[in-house]
């Protein structure tokens, strides 16, 4: 029987932000916040 990994919610949305602003370093910012 196979178990069904799942990416962290979090990585997810880190890797959203970095796409959409195409820098890590925008979307740590974005992400962290003020």
């Amino acid at each position: 029987m196979m178990t069904r990994s799942y990416i962290p919610l979090n990585s997810l949305r880190a890797f959203e932000a970095a796409a959409r602003h195409l820098s890590f370093t925008r979307a740590a910012i974005e992400l962290n916040g003020p």
